[in-house]
This record gives structure tokens, C-alpha cells and sequence, in this order.
């Protein structure tokens, strides 16, 4: 069985690489296609994700879920891959079916890119990275993401010049994924063995899958739907300035879902075993590591928004600044979110309350999408979903506070919220004396990074808590490395 330390490493480190390759190309393509073709890009993509969506309804969290609870038993493990990938590959087929009559009669604007976007459709057709997440096989689907984009992003600045390459981007983006996943199936014999598959044994995964289908679609309103409303109540420019400081946001939230996709498996395995006081420590300690690493990123986000996104996007992207630090806030509710999610609901099987959270989410967002879009466009789908994020934490927190100690996990996180907002107060003061430059950007982080590190550290010292005692091992092993060395 892999650790969870070295799972989290892979995907801590393929996220480093999401963080840092969109860093290099964002200011290319911003530039190269405009917020218009980046805006035609993303309305187009959130349309083909709806039909993607609809077509796993809840495959991925269904089968990573029951991998994991079989997946020391190679016959139980093949026949429960070969009868869920049966539903998704007719779920698939269908919507690809619908999706090309859609484009046929209602995509009258950008047809060649929405053809484009099929490959969306294929590289789902084709996903299996449930299975491996459920047998905690990180490393693969890590290397195999980590080449896939880097060749996606050399190929970006080859064959991306102008607006009018929008299309060529797409295709570089469509066709990386899908191929990604065709990679995949390489290892699938070494894995599982051919099965033969019934009616009835689709049957009992019907259910889960739908019901897990439910709060995914709910989730999507509010983190899809308010750039399809942007572009239908407002402009693509409009849907391209969301769309950037979207960008931005994600690359804290990556590293959050990374700690969730690998610490699903694990809880379902220490939940099918019975060891639930475990369980809630892991909890505990998930909590903490995703507002350390929230906390940073957001309020350092918040701070430097105003001198990052004219260097980083150019002339033109003014509106960006208040969208990142609109969007920063999220960033803590998505965390706690997740974690309450993917280590405790999913796992317990607590579908209703996983359901009703991210219902109330996506009404809340749309409510407020009708009511701010045709008055402030982007900035006020920023503001559905602030509101619609904190909503989904709050109804999650509410349901489970009698199961989980939530009140005590949130109590221990207040230290790193005070830190946070002293650091993002210091480099504000120390941004209104700079130009902006990229020097500028550089000094602030690590103005910002010191001071953040230097209080958690101390905290963290003083009380003798689990960042202490990590810290604590990091240096005992390159105190003997240099001994060793000597």
C-alpha cells in the first residue's frame, strides 16, 4: 500500500507544475488571443463540460469509493471496474450523440471550436483514473499528467500566434487530454482481467452513481455555469477576464484537491475496516494543512493582485484584480469543504448531506448570478460564488458538527487566518511604495512568504503540533546527511 506521504507528494509536485506552467503561459495566450478568443475558448469548453458532466454523472467519486473497498481483491477489483465502465461507456456515447446534434442546430457562432471540444467527450469516453485512485496508484496518472502538459505547453508557444489560432489552441488542449487518457489503458491488464458483465450487475451501481451525479451537477452550476451566464447576459471579453482570474485561483485549490483525491481511498479503506477514531485524526490534520496552505496563498493572492495582474496578463485586464481578490475568499470555503467531503461524507456514504449542501450552493449562486450579472458582468458571478462557496461550508458544517468535532478543527485554524491577514497587510503597505515590476512581484513574495512562515513556525514551535514535528524530522535528516557527508 503507498503512504499517504508519498501520494501527496506526487500530487503536491504535479500541482507545483499546474501552478507553474500556467504562470508562463497565461501571459502569453492573454496577450496572443485577447480576452475575446480566451473567452470564446472558455464558453465553449463550459458547454461541452455540461455534456461531459452529464455523461459521468457520479462515475469518478462512485468508482474511486468502491476500488478502494475491494481493491485487495484482484476478482471483486476487475469485476467492479469492467461494471461501471460499462455505464459510463453508454452514458458516453450518448451524450457525444446529442452534444454533435447540438452543435448542428444551436452553435450557430463558433461551430469549428465546438467541434474541436468533442475531443472532451472522447478523452471521458476514455477516463479511468477512478481505478487507479481507488488502488492509490498516484505516481501514474502524476508522470503521465506531468509529460502530457508539458508537451501541450511547447506546443502552445509553437503554434499559437494570434486570435485568430484560437482553434489551434483548443485542439492543443483537447488532444492533450485525450491522449492522456489513452495512456492510461496501457497498464489496465496488469491490473485487472476481463470480466463478463450482466444487467444485474449494472444494476446496483445505478443508484450510487446517480446519487452521486446529484451533488456534482449542483457543484457545476456555480463553478461552470457563471462563465456560460457571462457570455449569454454579458460578453466572451467578460467571460475572458473571469476566466483569468479563474486561472489564478485554481492554482492554490489544486494543491487542496490534490490532498483530497489522495485521501479519499485511504479513509474508505480505514472506514470498510472500522478505524474511525483514525479516521477523524486524519481529519483533524487535513484541516489544518489546507488553511496553512489557503491562508498563504489567498491573502498573499489579495495583496499582490494590483502591481501581479498588469505584468502578468498586460494592458487591457484591469478588471482581473478585483476578480482574484473577489475570488481569494473562496479559496478557505472550498478547502474546509473539501475536506468535510472527501474524508468524511463521501467515504461514510453521507450522500444526502453532500446533496443538500451543494444544492443550496448552486441556488444561492444562480440567484445571485440573474440578479448582479447584467449590472456588474464578471464581477458580480464573482460574488455568487463567494456567497455560493460559503454556503455549501456552511450547510456541511452545520450537518456533521454532531459526528465531527468541526467546531474544534475550525477554533485551531484561527492562528493561521491572523497570520494570513498580517502578512497580506504588510505587503500591501510595502506594494503602494514599489513600481510595478517583476522585481516588484518577486520582492513581495518573499517579503510575504517570510513573514508567514517565520509566524507559523514559531506558533507551530510553541504549541509542539504536527507542522513542529515535520519540521523538526526535515532537519534531523539533513543534520545526518551532513554529518554523513563529512
Amino acid at each position: 500500500m503507498k503512504s499517504i506521504k508519498m501520494n501527496f507528494a506526487y500530487n503536491v509536485i504535479y500541482q507545483m507544475l499546474l501552478i507553474i506552467l500556467p504562470l508562463i503561459t497565461s501571459p502569453y495566450i492573454s496577450r496572443t488571443l485577447g480576452a475575446t478568443g480566451i473567452g470564446i475558448y472558455s464558453y465553449t469548453y463550459s458547454v461541452v463540460y455540461y455534456f461531459q458532466l452529464f455523461a459521468m454523472l457520479g462515475i469518478s467519486n462512485h468508482g474511486n469509493r468502491s476500488i478502494a473497498a475491494v481493491r485487495d481483491n484482484r476478482l471483486k477489483t476487475s469485476q467492479t471496474f469492467w461494471q461501471i465502465y460499462t455505464i459510463q461507456k453508454i452514458t458516453f456515447v450518448i451524450a457525444t450523440c446529442i452534444y454533435l446534434a447540438y452543435i448542428i442546430f444551436f452553435d450557430n457562432d463558433n461551430v469549428l471550436i465546438a467541434l474541436i471540444q468533442t475531443l472532451y467527450l472522447a478523452s471521458g469516453l476514455l477516463d479511468i483514473s477512478w481505478l487507479f485512485f481507488g488502488l492509490e496508484e498516484f505516481k501514474l496518472t502524476v508522470s503521465r499528467n506531468t509529460i502530457i502538459k508539458i508537451v501541450t505547453t511547447l506546443m502552445t508557444f509553437i503554434f499559437v500566434r494570434n486570435e485568430r489560432d484560437t482553434w489551434k489552441y483548443t485542439l492543443i488542449l483537447a488532444a492533450g487530454t485525450c491522449f492522456s487518457q489513452i495512456y492510461l489503458w496501457a497498464y489496465i491488464k496488469k491490473i485487472t482481467d476481463k470480466v463478463k458483465v450482466s444487467f444485474q450487475d449494472l444494476k446496483k451501481h445505478i443508484a450510487p452513481i446517480l446519487t452521486l451525479f446529484v451533488p456534482v451537477i449542483a457543484y457545476s452550476i456555480y463553478k461552470v455555469m457563471s462563465k456560460i451566464m457571462i457570455g449569454n447576459m454579458s460578453t466572451y471579453e467578460q467571460v475572458g477576464f473571469y476566466q483569468n482570474a479563474e486561472k489564478i485561483i485554481n492554482i492554490p485549490t489544486g494543491v487542496i484537491t490534490a490532498l483530497g483525491t489522495v485521501m479519499l481511498p485511504r479513509m474508505t479503506n480505514l472506514i470498510a475496516q472500522g478505524d474511525n477514531e483514525k479516521a477523524k485524526n486524519y481529519i483533524g490534520v487535513s484541516f489544518k494543512v489546507v488553511t496553512i496552505i489557503s491562508a498563504a496563498i489567498s491573502f498573499g493572492l489579495i495583496a499582490i493582485a494590483e502591481v501581479f495582474t498588469p505584468i502578468f496578463f498586460g494592458d487591457g485586464y484591469e478588471e482581473c484584480i478585483i476578480l482574484i481578490r473577489l475570488l481569494s475568499i473562496t479559496v478557505f470555503f472550498m478547502a474546509w469543504a473539501n475536506v468535510i467531503r472527501t474524508q468524511y461524507l463521501i467515504p461514510q456514504h453521507e450522500d444526502k448531506t453532500y446533496i443538500i449542501s451543494t444544492f443550496v450552493g448552486a441556488i444561492v449562486n444562480l440567484i445571485i448570478n440573474f440578479l448582479l450579472i447584467p449590472k456588474y458582468d464578471s464581477v458580480g458571478a464573482a460574488i455568487g460564488t463567494v456567497f455560493a462557496e460559503f454556503s455549501v461550508f456552511l450547510i456541511q458544517f452545520i450537518m456533521v458538527r454532531k459526528e465531527l468535532p468541526v467546531i474544534s478543527y475550525m477554533i485551531r485554524q484561527l492562528p493561521y487566518l491572523i497570520f494570513g491577514g498580517v502578512m497580506c497587510i504588510a505587503v500591501l503597505a510595502l506594494s503602494f511604495i514599489m513600481t510595478e515590476s517583476i522585481i516588484t512581484i518577486a520582492i513581495l513574495v518573499l517579503v510575504g512568504a517570510l513573514i508567514y512562515c517565520t509566524l507559523v513556525c514559531v506558533y507551530s514551535s510553541f504549541i509542539k503540533d504536527e507542522v513542529y514535528l515535520f519540521i523538526k524530522n526535515i532537519f534531523l535528516k539533513i543534520s545526518k546527511q551532513v554529518i554523513r557527508f563529512k
